[in-house]
């Protein structure tokens, strides 16, 4: 059973055990701040028979986190796929260790409403296609039970189980090394303001630093290689290479500024809107720098390929929990042929929620030239050989200017 520590799946536990089952509690090391011992105490003293945790920090930053920023995940304009990201890493290792421990089920407490059931046994299936799903919150027995996160908690109370969660603040988190997520309780209505308190990992942008926060960061094919920044407190210059390293320490540094915060309605793959808070750093200071680098050190018509297919696919299908599909693995194919070039470093600094590009520069890439894009030069090519450009691609829109001409139509604003 994946295991979190929290209200739903602590509950979840004891209601299998209840069920007759033997549960082995699994748990992901993906990055979240949580206290893995009193996890693993507390699973074993609610009554599982064992308690393993994997850690996936390192294969979550290499296998997928990375991939996302070359491709500049994001669904919906905003979201940059925090929870839907760590589900492939935590499907896989959860299925191992069903195989290690010879379990003929796997477990979730995923809700019967939101994508991460989909996003779960979807992957559960590709990654061992005889395995059972057992999913309490579409069981009958107890989705009537547990009505809402009010009987959760009365239960949890009953069956003596410590819960961080209370009916003060009744929202339902979900964090990992690149975001967390809140959803449910009073962010379920829309218009309402999430309290100052509610968020966990990022500072209040009021509250950031009034000193700015500079960076660098280097990418080689479109991974992010080397950070390095100067520490605005000891003002030593410090400087990181270790996939995992560089991607905490855009974190933290990211989070200590009060970037990456958004507040969303967006379209569930089910098909129901809901509303979400997200705190984000790290994709969202990565993912601005390699944009950025992209418009100087990639080609225009593969950028537009890029962006027009494989970018919203690829998301989307992350979204939907269809990592392990055949489509997304095409997919993924796509993304490596179009970094090649992406090879240089951007500037960055970090300000009281923003992020904001400095500069950029490569030394392999020659797609940029001043001189042929100066005001001031004539060179690259003549300026009359933009009258038989111009010429020809007129060619097309004159011939739609007469046709409306003829139907005594007017192009209008």
């Amino acid at each position: 059973m994946a295991y979190s520590g929290g209200l739903d799946t602590s509950v979840i536990l004891a209601w299998l055990l209840d069920q007759g089952y033997e549960v082995v509690a699994f748990m992901a090391n993906v990055g979240q701040e949580e206290d893995f011992d009193a996890a693993k105490e507390k699973a074993l003293k609610i009554g599982a028979c064992k308690f393993v945790c994997v850690d996936c920090r390192e294969d979550f930053v290499k296998d997928i986190l990375f991939p996302a920023v070359q491709v500049n995940a994001v669904y919906e304009d905003v979201y940059l796929l925090g929870t839907s990201l760590a589900r492939p890493v935590i499907a896989k290792a959860q299925i191992d260790v069903a195989k290690q421990e010879g379990c003929f089920a796997v477990s979730h407490g995923c809700t019967g409403k939101g994508n991460d059931q989909i996003r779960f046994e979807l992957s559960f299936y590709a990654l061992k296609p005889d395995v059972k799903c057992i999913t309490p919150w579409r069981m009958p027995e107890f989705f009537e039970r547990f009505a809402g996160r009010k009987d959760l908690l009365d239960y949890a109370a009953q069956k003596g189980i410590p819960v961080a969660q209370t009916k003060a603040k009744p929202w339902s988190t979900d964090e990992n090394q690149a975001h967390i997520s809140y959803e449910a309780g009073i962010l379920e209505d829309p218009d309402t303001t999430p309290p100052k308190d509610m968020w966990k990992l990022i500072v209040d942008p009021m509250d950031a630093p009034d000193q700015p926060q500079d960076l660098t960061i280097d990418f080689e094919r479109g991974l992010p290689v080397k950070l390095t920044y100067t520490d605005n407190k000891t003002s030593k210059e410090v400087s990181v290479t270790k996939p995992l390293d560089v991607f905490l320490a855009a974190s933290n540094l990211a989070r200590a500024n009060g970037v990456g915060r958004i507040d969303i309605v967006e379209d569930r793959y089910i098909n129901l809107k809901s509303r979400g808070c997200y705190e984000q750093a790290p994709l969202t200071v990565l993912r601005k720098a390699h944009v950025d680098l992209e418009g100087l050190t990639l080609d225009k018509e593969v950028r537009q390929l890029r962006d027009s297919f494989v970018t919203p696919n690829y998301s989307r299908l992350i979204y939907n929990g269809s990592y392990f599909t055949p489509e997304c693995e095409y997919i993924r194919s796509m993304i490596q042929p179009s970094q090649n070039s992406v090879n240089g470093t951007v500037r960055v600094r970090l300000y009281k929620g923003n992020v904001i590009i400095l500069g950029r520069s490569t030394k392999t890439e020659k797609l940029y030239d001043p001189t042929e894009s100066s005001m001031d030069e004539l060179t690259g090519f003549l300026p009359t050989d933009t009258t038989g450009f111009i010429a020809i691609q007129a060619i097309r829109i004159k011939k739609y200017g007469e046709s409306k001409k003829t139907k005594g139509e007017e192009l209008t604003l």
